[in-house]
Formats: C-alpha cells, sequence, structure tokens
C-alpha cells in the first residue's frame, strides 16, 4: 500500500476504513475492516458479479458477461479519494477502490473504469474535460410503508410546505440544521459544494459543484448522495435522489455543465471574440446525435422517465439554445473562458459515472466526426414534439443499435448495463399499482 495513504491513517488515528466502490446504480458496495488490517492488505477482493446485481438485489437472467464461476476482482485503493466519515463514532476513513483483474487490467465494466476510459479518449488529443454538475433532490417526511405516497417534512416552523417556493430564503432556513451539517460534512470531507438554493418542489434543494476534473466531481457527487442520505436520517427526515418522487411536484435533475480545454488551457468551444469554434458545434451536435441512446444513463430508472415529461421542467427533446432552459442542450451565458455547454437531461438518480462518461462520450463522437448541429433553438422546447425516449425498455434498444457509442464504452460493459436494466424492468412490471386497482378494477 502506498506510504502517503498509510501516513494518511496514522495522522488521522483512523481505527476502521470503508473500502468503498460505486456500484451499477452509483451506491456503495464493498467492505468494512479495521484499519490495522486494511494497512496489511494486499489487494482486497470480491466478487466481479456484484456490478450485474440489480437495484432489488437480483441478478440478470443473461449472465455471460461475467466469469460463471464468479471469480474475484483485485481491488486496489485511490489515494486520492481517501477521506474521513464524518458521522462515524469512532475515526473512520472512506476510500474509494478501483477494480482489476488477476493479470492487473482494469474491470471494464465498472463504472469508474469506463468513466476512465472515456477521458483516455481525450487525454489522447491533448484535450482536458472540465465539468460542473448540479445536483436537486427531496427532503421528504419518514416513509417506511412504500403503498403511502411522499410528503414534504415538518420544518422549523411546524409546517410543511403547502406552496411553491423557487429560489425562498426563507424556505431554505425551515431546514438549516440539517442543511448546515451537511455542509459542514462536506467540508469534512473535501466535498467542493458551492451555491444552495431552493428549487421549484416543496422541500426540494439543488446544489451547485465546483468545477473540475470529470472523475473527482463524479467521486464528489457520489460521496455527496451518501452524505445527505446520511445526514437526513440523523434529522428524522429522509433525502431522495429519485427523478419522480412525488406525482404533483417537478421531478430532480443532475445538470452537467461542460467545457474542454486544450493543453495550454485555453477553452476549446469559444474565441477570444466569445463566438461558437467548430469543436464546440461539434461537441453540442455529438449530444443531439447520440443523446436518445444514451439515456439509460441519464434515466436509468423506470421512474426516470416520469420526469421526462412535457412541462414538468426538464427537457423532452434534443434541441439546444443560447440561455434557454426548456432545451436540453443549453449554453448559459459566459465569457469566452468559461464557455460551456449545459447537459439538462440527466435525472438525480443517474449514475455520475456513467453520465458523465456518457455525455463527454457523446460530444467527442461529434467532434471528432466534426458533426454539425441544428440550429440554436429560440422558443420553448417544451412545445415541440418529443425527441427523447419515453420509457426504459425504448431507451435501452436505441442503446443496443448504437454501434458507436457501445464501441467507446465498451462492448461487454453495455451487455452488463443492459442485462442489469432489463432485469429491473421486468421486475417493475411485476408489480401491480394503485392506479391499476383505482381505475381498472370495477371498470373493465
Amino acid at each position: 500500500m502506498l506510504e502517503s495513504l498509510q501516513s494518511w491513517l496514522r495522522e488521522h488515528n483512523i481505527s476502521e476504513v470503508e473500502c468503498l466502490i460505486p456500484d451499477m446504480t452509483g451506491n456503495a458496495r464493498g467492505k468494512i475492516m479495521p484499519a490495522g488490517k486494511f494497512a496489511a492488505e494486499e489487494g482486497m477482493r470480491l466478487p466481479e458479479s456484484l456490478f450485474v446485481q440489480t437495484v432489488t438485489g437480483e441478478w440478470p437472467d443473461d449472465q455471460s458477461m461475467v466469469d460463471p464461476t464468479e471469480q474475484d476482482m483485485i481491488l486496489q485503493p485511490d489515494p486520492h479519494t481517501v477521506r474521513l466519515v464524518p458521522w462515524a463514532d469512532e475515526p473512520t476513513a472512506q476510500i474509494i477502490h478501483d477494480c482489476y483483474d488477476q493479470q492487473g487490467n482494469a474491470i471494464d465494466i465498472s463504472p469508474r473504469a469506463v468513466l476512465r476510459k472515456v477521458l483516455a479518449l481525450y487525454e489522447a488529443r491533448r484535450w482536458c474535460p472540465v465539468v460542473a454538475p448540479e445536483l436537486e433532490f427531496f427532503l421528504v417526511k419518514k416513509n417506511t410503508d412504500p403503498d403511502y405516497p411522499l410528503e414534504p417534512p415538518i420544518g422549523r416552523s411546524g409546517r410543511q410546505e403547502s406552496a411553491r417556493q423557487s429560489f425562498s430564503i426563507d424556505a431554505v432556513n425551515e431546514f438549516d440544521p440539517l442543511l448546515n451539517d451537511i455542509y459542514d460534512y462536506c467540508e469534512m470531507q473535501e466535498i467542493e459544494v458551492d451555491t444552495l438554493v431552493h428549487e421549484s418542489g416543496a422541500a426540494q434543494m439543488e446544489i451547485n459543484f465546483a468545477h473540475g476534473d470529470p472523475l473527482s466531481l463524479s467521486d464528489q457527487v457520489f460521496l455527496f448522495k451518501r452524505t445527505v442520505r446520511e445526514a437526513a436520517i440523523r434529522h428524522g427526515i429522509y433525502a431522495t435522489f429519485m427523478a419522480k418522487p412525488m406525482e404533483r411536484e417537478p421531478g430532480s435533475s443532475m445538470h452537467i455543465h461542460q467545457s474542454i480545454t486544450d493543453a495550454k488551457g485555453d477553452n476549446l468551444f469559444s474565441t477570444e471574440s466569445n463566438e461558437y469554434t467548430p469543436a464546440f458545434l461539434g461537441f453540442i451536435a455529438g449530444l443531439q446525435t447520440y443523446l436518445p441512446a444514451a439515456m439509460p444513463f441519464f434515466a436509468p430508472n423506470v421512474n426516470s422517465y416520469r420526469r421526462i415529461a412535457r412541462y414538468e421542467s426538464a427537457p423532452i427533446n434534443t434541441h439546444w439554445g443560447y440561455d434557454n432552459r426548456t432545451v436540453g442542450l443549453r449554453v448559459p451565458m459566459c465569457t469566452p473562458a468559461s464557455m460551456r455547454l449545459e447537459n439538462r437531461v440527466a435525472g438525480a438518480d443517474a449514475n455520475p459515472y456513467l453520465a458523465i462518461a456518457a455525455s463527454l462520450a457523446c460530444g467527442y463522437l461529434g467532434m471528432v466526426n466534426d458533426t454539425r448541429p441544428t440550429q440554436a433553438l429560440q422558443v420553448s422546447g417544451y412545445d415541440l414534439p418529443y425527441g427523447l425516449p419515453r420509457g426504459l425498455e425504448e431507451s435501452l434498444r436505441h442503446l443496443t443499435e448504437c454501434e458507436p457509442l457501445k464501441g467507446i464504452l465498451g462492448e461487454r460493459f453495455v451487455r452488463a448495463y443492459t442485462a442489469v436494466k432489463e432485469k429491473e424492468y421486468e421486475t417493475f412490471l411485476r408489480v401491480i399499482s394503485s392506479w391499476e386497482r383505482e381505475y381498472l378494477l370495477l371498470n373493465v
């Protein structure tokens, strides 16, 4: 193990270590062990099959993309990811690990490895992607019975929100004790959160992250979700990153701001006179072309598509425009140095590694193929026809038919991811909903 990592553990008097791996959903898998055993461990092991476990704990019918003997992966800690666990009773560290086979090759169905693969394409051209996610989430009253709808929690005033409070400071202050803990926890973990705003939903918040390296930002979003859920539980409520948790409230997104710099650090998307470059137009066009096929990474669950609906504050097509929040691809008002594209399609439920990898992969294909976008849209995108898949089954079909995107992300990874999502979809279809009992029981 790296001496710097051992020194860090000794310096912080760490007694336990949480060894984390982001799974396909974006949740933390791994092991917890005493710090002394961790320091002596030479390559911790876990079965590769954990990457094909569904969110319901099941396994795909087709598992041919993994070895039937359930061989172990060798886990190596990334020393750049070591952080304290702020809520632990004893000094505890958390470290994100990368996964390798016995020959030292990266496990190509690991979400972190998929992002690394996409970033290597940029590095080969001496391009440097920069991203800044914006993540929305709801605070909700504790709900231990899934048959009951979610409700907003009680704030400091003793009341629930009854009207939409977009950008309200007072509505944010209702949950100051919780939000203060979240900020404190983030500071202890070096999660670089920036602005906090109240979004349009009841007890819906948005956190903006400082821009930076895509892998580092994916790690931060991965840890941030865990942090917010833990902090909320400690205050007697839940935090959810479901894309559409409540019927009459808007959905939650993960907007991804993206730009590319060259070897000198100059923005490839803009000229000094603030004009769009061919590289920028190619990046936009790539996303327009491949967004439908990449949808399983931006909208990975059956619930995700409840957000992709007309007039629900979420895009329904692949149009782009300048300072236009009704399109899937928005160019914000900015200087030449900060010229960027905002991908507004991804939901808050997306795996950050895979959503950022897919977005950069789409843009990369457009840049290297010198693709041209449509004209920028100057009207509301909500009034135009749907251009994105309306459900998980349709989006998975688009993905499996898209050879360019499969070539970048990896054939085996796409097979594994598709098998997991198909199994989740089949499990969902077995559930009889309250809507069906309400309207079909005595009427058909």
